[in-house]
């Protein structure tokens, strides 16, 4: 049982990435997705990697929040550039 509220840092823990707030920052900025790829399907994640995201986020648990929170992130400059374009 995981008793730990999830975090970002957490969650990269579990992927098995840096947790270090550098290494996220570094991750989000050179894993940017165009808004037609989800999350999950990003060709970046392992086997294990894809099936904790999805899982999580099916079940809608605690962790659904922090995969959101992570979508959004690897999204921003897509959102941002169709934002300026519309």
């Amino acid at each position: 049982m995981f008793d730990q509220q999830p975090t970002v840092e957490l969650l990269f823990e579990q992927l098995g990435l840096d947790p270090s707030q550098e290494a996220i920052d570094q991750f989000i900025e050179t894993h940017q997705l165009t808004m037609d790829i989800p999350l999950h399907h990003a060709p970046f994640w392992t086997h294990a990697q894809h099936d904790f995201l999805i899982s999580h986020w099916k079940k809608d648990d605690e962790w659904a929040m922090v995969v959101d929170i992570l979508n959004e992130q690897l999204h921003t400059q897509h959102r941002v550039s169709a934002s300026f374009n519309s």
